[in-house]
């Protein structure tokens, strides 16, 4: 088959090094793409948001399947409009991809349906907003209620912080209009993970539980970011906290989604807190494949994702499975200086073929981009290197080895990604 893979990112590097290697690809396109996926795809230049050019060249090339990789298309209808088109593509509806773009929209989902999560208020006034606050003295998260690159949450210990975050979301538009609304809820203790599942809409199939790191800096301090690193499978979550995953949050997400008219295809995005006591609540649904989640669990998959995404779309997922192979992998972001804030492009990135030799390193571009031979930075994530390795030890310590090797003016990341579980010997 002929398959499109839309998006620029480290993800849609990672999903296009796998479709690759699937015995249904004969061709494979990226629209945008990056200098990383052109290794492996022909890169088109039409950008993720731009729905009627992609539809376009989609019908002019006879391409039989489409994968969106980010959320922005999805937000935008590009799964109805392909569908009325009659092409094949892979994802969730506009209406169905709201449990990701509205947070407001995701709270009251989770409340009518019994999903466990934080509790919450939401506001569409300033005003209401910054009285609500006011003599408040516990910890508070304060989300943007629209789409924010995953950057759109502040967490707040005083009232002070909390009144400064209200405004710069709905005063000073940090994130545009996704702040029109925000969400206001309580901040939870635990430990973060991110379970993803393919889903027909009935049936869902989880894949590997990844530990993601959204902080900027070492020991989860600094600004939120799109993610630093990732770490799978998750030691925190074992097949029992799997299972209570699927039954109380998963499986009533979809059910919920089909009850409101919206049934949801594709990967659904559980962004969990696994708290003390082990019971776990949802911090946030995404409506798509996670970056940089997804540069950690798609080389440890022993299974064809295109013969899975056949089955979701055809609805019987039922019949599919998923094979992984018995190893770890931690995936380390090289970001420019200066993010998630502002930063300067254009720097010439060195090692790139040495670290890319080493054994059990996987190389995946998000912000980069290619002049004659060399490679430049141009965006604030450039790259994901993910080791693998038979134990946390080895992927840890592959992936920071092949991280010392590549050099680029500026470079940050950070060095504490799965060090915890190395440290308790796992």
């Amino acid at each position: 088959m002929k398959l499109l893979i839309v998006g620029s990112g480290g993800r849609e590097h990672a999903l296009a090094w796998k479709a690759k290697r699937s015995e249904y690809v004969k061709e494979l396109y990226a629209a945008p793409g990056n200098s990383g996926i052109q290794d492996v795809a022909k890169c088109v230049n039409i950008p993720a948001d731009d729905i009627r050019q992609l539809a376009a060249f989609v019908e002019k090339k006879g391409i039989d399947l489409t994968i969106v990789g980010p959320e922005m298309p999805l937000s935008l209808g590009i799964v109805d409009y392909f569908e009325k088109r009659r092409l094949n593509i892979f994802g969730p509806s506009q209406a169905a991809a709201r449990i990701e773009s509205s947070k407001v929209f995701a709270k009251r989902f989770m409340r009518k349906y019994g999903i466990p999560t934080a509790s919450f208020v939401t506001f569409d006034r300033v005003e209401d907003a910054l009285d609500f606050v006011r003599g408040r003295r516990e910890r508070l998260v304060i989300k943007a209620d629209g789409l924010a690159g995953g950057k759109g949450s502040i967490i707040a210990d005083n009232e002070e912080e909390a009144e400064a975050a209200i405004k710069k979301i709905m005063v000073e538009r940090l994130w545009g209009s996704a702040g029109k609304k925000i969400v206001i809820e309580k901040y939870l203790d635990g430990v973060e993970a991110s379970v993803l599942a393919f889903t027909d809409g009935e049936n869902v199939l989880p894949l590997l539980p990844v530990q993601d790191y959204k902080r900027a800096y070492d020991d989860n301090k600094g600004p939120n970011t799109g993610g630093m690193g990732s770490v799978s499978p998750h030691p925190g979550v074992d097949e029992n906290l799997l299972q209570e995953i699927t039954d109380t949050v998963l499986l009533p997400a979809i059910f919920g989604l089909r009850m409101e008219g919206s049934p949801f295809k594709g990967v659904l995005y559980a962004g969990l807190m696994v708290q003390p006591d082990r019971s776990v609540k949802v911090i946030e649904f995404n409506c798509r494949f996670g970056d940089p989640e997804t540069q950690a669990f798609i080389p440890l998959m022993k299974s064809d994702i295109i013969e899975v995404i056949l089955h979701t779309i055809e609805e019987r997922l039922d019949e599919a499975e998923l094979l992984w192979y018995e190893r770890k992998a931690v995936t380390v972001i090289l970001a420019s200086g200066g993010y998630p804030k502002k930063y300067k492009k254009g720097f010439e990135i060195t090692g790139l073929k040495e670290a890319g030799d080493m054994e059990g390193i996987y190389l995946f571009h998000s912000g980069t981009l290619k002049r004659g031979r060399a490679y430049i930075t141009n965006g604030g994530r450039v790259l994901g290197v993910t080791g693998v390795g038979e134990n946390y030890n080895e992927a840890f310590n592959r992936a920071y080895r092949a991280v010392s090797m590549i050099n680029f003016e500026k470079m940050m990341y950070r060095t504490d990604i799965g060090l915890e579980f190395i440290k308790g010997g796992i």
